[in-house]
C-alpha cells in the first residue's frame, strides 16, 4: 500500500497533496426487547485525495484504490479551478511512522458466537426485572487501519481497536416512561466489554427507581455535576467553542473568545488531550499528519489556548494542535476535539456534599443542545440534597444557562477524574459520531437555572 501511494505521489503537479487510505472490518450485534435486531460483520477498504491548489482545496473520494492516481489528477484539477481561495497550512514535522493498537485481548480473537452470547446474556438479565418492559444491548468492534501520506514526505500508517457496548433498560408505568444506560467504549480492547452484569442490574433498578421519583421545582438551584456529566458540559457547552473553524467564522465569538482573558477561576482547568492512549479519542497523529497533544483550553481560569487544524493554525495566527480529524476515508479533516475534560482539584465528593446545605446533585446526561454560548442539558439522575446529605429522588431535571457564566460560577472542583468513551460520540458538519473521551471530576456550580416538566 505504501509503495502504491508513493507513487501516485510522484509528478502531481500542486502546492500540497495529501492522501488517506483506509481498511478495516468491523462486528455489529444489536438487541431489542428479546429479539436479535441485527448481527454483521463487514470489511470494506477506501481512500480519499486532497490537494491545494492557488490557496483553493480539491478533494475526491474513492473505493477503488487501484485508480489512486487518477484521483490524485481529479482532486488537482477541481483545486486548480476553484484557486484563488486563503488556504494554506502550518509547517508540521515530516514524520515516518507506524503505530500499533496496544490491546489485551483483540476482538479478533473471539468468535461472533462469543460476542452474541455475552450480549444475550446482557440482555436477559436486563429483561429478568418484572417491572423492565424493555430493553436495548448494543454491541460494536471494529480494526481500522489508515495510510497517511503527503507530498512533504510524511508516511503514516495508523492501527485502531474499538470495542463497545450500550445496555439499556426502559421501565413503565402507565405514561411515565423511565430509562436509564450505560455505555463503554475505548481503544483497550475485548476486555471492557467483559463483566458487565453488575451494570445491567445497576441501569435496570435506575429505570425502575426513576418511575418513583418526583418531578422538580422550577428554580435557580446549586447544582453538583458527577463527572459524566462534568465532561458533557466540558465537551459541549465550552469544547465545540474552542474549535478554531468555528472561532475563525464567527465574529462575535473571536471577541468573546479572546486568549488571556479569565473565564473561570484559579482552580479551573480545561484541557484537550489526544495522546490518552486507551481512550476513546486517543490519535498519535491526527488526520492531517499531526502529532497529537496536550492542550490546555483554560489554564488556571485563563483561556490559553485553542483547538487548530494545520490552515485555521495559519488563519489565526498560532500553532497546529493536532485536532484535525475526519470520521472517515470520505470526509475531509475539520477541527474536533479528542479527549476533553476538566481538570480535577484538591475537594472529595464527600467535602462538596456536606459543604452544600441546599442544591441538586445531577448525574450523567440524557442530551441536550447548545447554540453559541447558551446550553441546555437534561440529567439521566438527580437527587435533593437537604443538610449536606443526598434526599429524595427528582426526576426532569432540565439545566441551562449561559456557559460563561457558568465556568465562572464553578467554585469546588473534586479530586476523582474519571474519563467515558461509549458507542455514541461527537457530531459536527455531518460528521457523526466521532470517538471521543470526556470527563472530569464531581463540580459545584452556583446559580444554575433548573426547569422541570
Amino acid at each position: 500500500m505504501e509503495r502504491t501511494i508513493k507513487n501516485a505521489l510522484k509528478g502531481a503537479k500542486a502546492d500540497f497533496i495529501e492522501i488517506r487510505i483506509q481498511e478495516g472490518n468491523s462486528t455489529g450485534i444489536n438487541y431489542v426487547g428479546k429479539e436479535l435486531e441485527g448481527i454483521s460483520e463487514s470489511n470494506g477498504i477506501g481512500g480519499s485525495v486532497r490537494a491545494l491548489v492557488n490557496g483553493g482545496w480539491g478533494f475526491a473520494a474513492f473505493n477503488d484504490v487501484e485508480n489512486l492516481t487518477n484521483y490524485v489528477q481529479m482532486a488537482v484539477e477541481q483545486a486548480r479551478l476553484l484557486g484563488g481561495g486563503d488556504a494554506s497550512l502550518a509547517p508540521i514535522p515530516v514524520t515516518i511512522d507506524h503505530v500499533k493498537p496496544r490491546v489485551k485481548l483483540d476482538p479478533r480473537d473471539v468468535s461472533l458466537d462469543d460476542k452474541h452470547n455475552l450480549c444475550k446474556k446482557y440482555n436477559d438479565i436486563i429483561l429478568s426485572h418484572k417491572d423492565v418492559q424493555t430493553s436495548n444491548v448494543r454491541y460494536t468492534d471494529s480494526h481500522g487501519t489508515t495510510y497517511f501520506a503527503n507530498s512533504e514526505s510524511s508516511l503514516i500508517v495508523q492501527e485502531i481497536i474499538f470495542c463497545g457496548i450500550t445496555v439499556l433498560a426502559m421501565a413503565k408505568d402507565g405514561m411515565n416512561v423511565q430509562r436509564a444506560w450505560e455505555s463503554v467504549g475505548d481503544l483497550r480492547g475485548y476486555g471492557n466489554v467483559l463483566g458487565l452484569e453488575e451494570k445491567c442490574e445497576k441501569v435496570s433498578r435506575k429505570a425502575i427507581e426513576q418511575l418513583s421519583a418526583k418531578p422538580i421545582e422550577g428554580g435557580i438551584y446549586t447544582v453538583i455535576a458527577d463527572p459524566k456529566l462534568c465532561g458533557v458540559f466540558a465537551h459541549e457547552a465550552f469544547g465545540h467553542l474552542s474549535e478554531g473553524d468555528f472561532i475563525y467564522e464567527n465574529e462575535r465569538l473571536k471577541e468573546i473568545m479572546q486568549i488571556g482573558k479569565r473565564f473561570g477561576r484559579d482552580e479551573l482547568s480545561i484541557v484537550d488531550d489526544g495522546t490518552l492512549v486507551g481512550e476513546a479519542g486517543y490519535s498519535k497523529y491526527d488526520s492531517e499528519g499531526t502529532p497529537t497533544q496536550k492542550t490546555y483550553l483554560i489554564k488556571n481560569g485563563i483561556l490559553t489556548n485553542r483547538l487548530h487544524s494545520r490552515e485555521t493554525a495559519v488563519k489565526m495566527h498560532e500553532k497546529p494542535t493536532g485536532n484535525a480529524r475526519a470520521i472517515s476515508y470520505a470526509a475531509e479533516p475539520i477541527v474536533r476535539m479528542t479527549n476533553t475534560y476538566i481538570e480535577p482539584r484538591d475537594w472529595t465528593f464527600e467535602k462538596i456534599l456536606e459543604d452544600t446545605p441546599d442544591g441538586i446533585y445531577c448525574i450523567g446526561s440524557m442530551g441536550g443542545m447548545t447554540n453559541m454560548e447558551m446550553f441546555t442539558f437534561s440529567a439521566a439522575e438527580a437527587f435533593r440534597i437537604s443538610n449536606g446529605k443526598l434526599a429524595e429522588r427528582l426526576r426532569d431535571v432540565v439545566l441551562t444557562g449561559n456557559v460563561f457564566q457558568t465556568l465562572m460560577d464553578i467554585d469546588a472542583i473534586g479530586n476523582d477524574m474519571s474519563l467515558y468513551g461509549g458507542l455514541g460520540g461527537c457530531g459536527k458538519g455531518g460528521q457523526s459520531p466521532l470517538r471521543v473521551s470526556d470527563g472530569g471530576p464531581h463540580i459545584r456550580i452556583r446559580n444554575v437555572v433548573i426547569g422541570g416538566r
